[in-house]
């Protein structure tokens, strides 16, 4: 398509987010939806935020991706936000209804989706074990607990941080201290790496985030990492037969609740799909 008078526009905001995905993402939905649609990037400082939600607003933007560490701040700058974003004080999804601004929280639900697309687990009454207590994994813990899993343990080097998440997850939390780590990653259905180790960027691709030799064939595992495609973690636990996914699943299925959110279309995930490993090939 064409960029015209007519063209509506998107993007994402954040600090720093030339490197991210999403404008190849949405950008490949939009043109295998046929809209005349654009995704760009606009990095924005944390004292440039109100100046440029008041931006999108005065514009007419049609909606955002928010990412950091914008997440929590720009609640307070939005004439509304959905029940999910309130919850876990973070939007990630601002749609601009008319010059109201909306945001919401998509990355959980996205989350679920992912497993659904990734591994068809049903997570109804299923045992869950997250490492580590940050933005995604209080986002997944929440969408979580709505979907009615049995069981959400959460490892945290910060045990405070790691109980603040765990009240997203009512009656089905757990903590797990250092001493019941190997016998609840033994029962956990899937174990889910929300933290940055193993990451090609951070300096932790040593090191796992638990020991892979805790789990076995039959039990599912997600890392939350996208870039490397695949962790040592991961290679790891493939060769002890676990099913294991990436987290590119995860960006994609946000990224896809947004498109619906904007458009009021059901996104082309595999057009989506295939656009991000062009993009992540083109990086490598």
């Amino acid at each position: 398509m064409s960029i015209n008078g007519s063209t509506v526009l998107v993007g994402v905001i954040g600090n720093p987010v030339k490197h991210s995905l999403s404008p190849a993402i949405l950008n490949a939905a939009f043109r295998e939806a046929e809209m005349n649609w654009v995704y760009t990037a606009f990095e924005t400082p944390e004292e440039k935020l109100a100046d440029a939600i008041e931006g999108i607003r005065a514009l007419g933007v049609a909606g955002l991706s928010v990412t950091m560490p914008h997440k929590a701040k720009v609640c307070q700058l939005l004439d509304e936000i959905s029940d999910s974003a309130r919850m876990l004080e973070a939007v990630n999804c601002v749609v601009n209804d008319a010059g109201k601004l909306k945001g919401h929280n998509t990355d959980g639900d996205g989350f679920l989706d992912a497993v659904k697309h990734d591994s068809g687990l049903n997570m109804v009454d299923k045992k869950v074990l997250i490492i580590g207590s940050g933005g995604s994994a209080r986002s997944i813990i929440y969408s979580l607990a709505k979907a009615g899993v049995g069981e959400i343990a959460v490892i945290n080097r910060t045990k405070k941080k790691a109980l603040d998440a765990l009240e997203l997850a009512g009656s089905v939390a757990r903590h797990v201290d250092k001493d019941k780590i190997s016998e609840v990653a033994a029962e956990a259905d899937l174990v889910v790496n929300a933290t940055p180790i193993g990451m090609s960027d951070a300096g932790n691709t040593a090191n796992f985030p638990i020991e892979p030799n805790l789990l076995s064939k039959g039990q599912h595992a997600v890392d939350l990492i996208y870039h490397p495609m695949s962790t040592p973690w991961m290679e790891a636990l493939k060769n002890r037969k676990v099913e294991v996914h990436g987290g590119l699943s995860m960006l994609i299925f946000q990224a896809a609740k947004a498109f619906k959110l904007w458009t009021g279309h059901e996104a082309p995930v595999d057009a989506m799909r295939k656009a991000a490993l062009d993009e992540i090939k083109k990086r490598t």
